[in-house]
């Protein structure tokens, strides 16, 4: 089994850049642990979670009575108990024990992007509960975060409740604010009615935060409340809750989605009743980050299934890797995951500033916070489903087979551009960051700024970059004023634009730390910028060896 620092090398890198020397040594270690305990234990556990052990409802008890349990197979359950008990979600909170300190976001992504590369299903719940435990400590009363928050970050010296947000009803999908769910006083607490349409996690969590509209409240998002709702009443019967259905998904089989019917469910409101939507799009970009990071997991995943087949399959006499066109494939795989993921942890280092002490941040530091996870939740997600699909074809029809991961890998891939909002509903994010906050003026000015302070060898390579941000900050002169429809239609196109460009500049800026950095920025802007047809430099099988394993090799004369 090969070590996370031979396979993943670019990983370290980005984490010894943001985590300081102690958390650093720590994460190092208990990361290489989670590694083979990933690749070895819970990826076979997957498998079968996938094929043979789907989550079933069991709706009734042989007697007849509404129990609405979610039957979950062992290996799904020891999974669940082991990523827990690394204090994923809980050492972002509370002190590691080992250090005596907290961890962060930063090593809490890290386990993620690991976990993600064999068992998305299972790092959704784990998303979930990330995102009702920043709820809990960031907006709860005391009373109501004592009560609670420490089951929901357990890593094993309590019961743990897993976390859940409900928001999607039937009738309004990304139209949150059409929601309809009932909040009825009732003395200390309120009591829910109604129901949640695409309610994931329903029946492994303990709490779940829901949003829900307080008799009398105003219509759309500013009418809406958020709620704890505990999932069972102390004696342990259900809490007024049912699940009509799970829902057959395509992929991410694990994690159990359901209909949920509230019927008088006991709730907890979370913090000021007049900011529910504004707490739950806190949570939002919280889960939006572990969408980017999940992604760049599945990207790494199939580049190295591609990796090990082609260094090992042998066609018409050569093993793959000697084709041109599989090195270039294997190359632009390799520069493009680079970079997506160093991009990632640029901005989970944003995040975790801004997010851990909000009331000390900008609106400005905000506003760009929330740019940069629009943006490259849009773009990893696609690309996720690039990579999965060129690992398929790397194997043939081999790769269509349900014995390789790959076709699991494309399934749970589709997912992460729905989850968290598409990318139509991000490139109107984006449209609102630069009417509200004018974030696109900052985006130039920073951009502007990196490439103006490249080394004079990186310099030269980032021509077509500042062509592109030249025509970006044209067309936005253009697009400034104009009708609602014009500005939405080209909402999508300005936030690729942005993207391909932030990226760029950190590739750019990566290639200024080592040779091998800098081939993987030539390809990188090739793969966004170049539209020759002719490749006269071909750096992708040249330095193959570089770019793949790290290796210096002769250039073929």
């Amino acid at each position: 089994m090969r070590r996370l620092s031979d396979v993943d090398p670019n990983l370290l890198a980005n984490l010894k850049k943001y985590l300081d020397k102690e958390l650093y040594a720590y994460a190092e270690k208990e990361l290489e642990q989670f590694y083979q305990l990933c690749m070895t234990d819970i990826d076979r556990r997957a498998v079968h979670t996938d094929r043979e052990g789907q989550p079933r409802l069991i709706k009734y008890d042989r007697f007849g009575n509404e129990i609405s349990e979610v039957w979950v197979n062992e290996g799904y359950q020891q999974t669940a108990k082991q990523t827990y008990e690394t204090g994923i979600v809980g050492y972002v909170h509370k002190p590691i024990p080992e250090l005596g300190r907290k961890g962060n976001y930063i090593y809490s992504y890290a386990q993620g992007y690991l976990l993600s590369q064999v068992e998305t299903g299972v790092y959704c719940p784990v998303t979930l509960t990330m995102a009702t435990a920043y709820l809990l400590e960031h907006f709860a009363d005391e009373n109501l975060k004592k009560k609670y928050l420490p089951h929901v970050i357990s890593t094993g010296e309590i019961e743990l409740y897993e976390g859940a947000t409900f928001l999607t009803e039937r009738q309004g999908g990304s139209d949150v604010g059409a929601n309809a769910v009932r909040a009825v006083p009732c003395g200390d607490h309120y009591k829910l009615f109604g129901e949640k349409y695409f309610a994931s996690n329903a029946g492994r969590c303990g709490v779940a935060a829901v949003l829900a509209r307080i008799d009398g409240s105003e219509p759309g998002t500013k009418g809406l409340s958020l709620f704890l709702v505990p999932w069972r009443n102390e004696d342990g019967t259900l809490n007024s809750i049912q699940i009509r259905r799970l829902k057959d998904k395509l992929g991410v089989r694990a994690v159990p989605s359901a209909e949920v019917v509230f019927d008088g469910a006991k709730a907890y409101v979370i913090g000021d009743p007049k900011k529910g939507f504004y707490y739950m799009m806190e949570a939002l970009n919280l889960s939006r980050v572990c969408n980017a990071v999940g992604s760049i997991g599945i990207m790494k995943r199939a580049l190295e299934e591609a990796k090990q087949y082609a260094a090992n399959r042998t066609a018409f006499g050569h093993k793959l890797t000697d084709y041109p066109m599989v090195r270039e494939t294997l190359a632009d795989l390799t520069a493009r995951q680079e970079v997506q993921t160093s991009a990632c942890f640029e901005m989970i280092s944003v995040f975790e500033r801004v997010m851990t002490a909000p009331d000390e941040a900008t609106e400005e530091e905000k506003a760009w916070n929330r740019l940069l996870i629009a943006l490259l939740k849009m773009r990893t997600a696609e690309e996720a489903i690039a990579f999965a699909h060129e690992a398929i074809e790397m194997h043939g029809g081999n790769g269509y087979i349900e014995d390789f991961v790959t076709p699991r890998l494309l399934r749970d891939a589709q997912v992460l551009t729905v989850w968290e909002g598409t990318a139509n509903i991000l490139g109107l994010e984006v449209l609102r960051l630069m009417r509200k906050y004018r974030v696109h003026e900052q985006f130039i000015a920073k951009m502007a700024e990196a490439l103006s302070s490249l080394s004079d060898d990186v310099e030269p390579l980032a021509s077509p970059v500042k062509q592109g941000l030249h025509e970006l900050a044209e067309a936005l002169k253009r697009l400034d004023g104009q009708p609602e429809e014009v500005q939405t239609f080209h909402a999508k196109k300005i936030a690729n634009r942005l993207c391909d460009i932030y990226l760029s500049v950190v590739a750019l800026e990566r290639a200024q730390e080592n040779e091998r950095n800098c081939l993987i920025a030539q390809l990188f802007l090739q793969h966004i910028w170049n539209r020759h047809l002719v490749d006269e430099q071909m750096l992708s099988v040249r330095h193959f060896e570089v770019i793949i394993h790290g290796q210096r090799q002769l250039s073929p004369s």
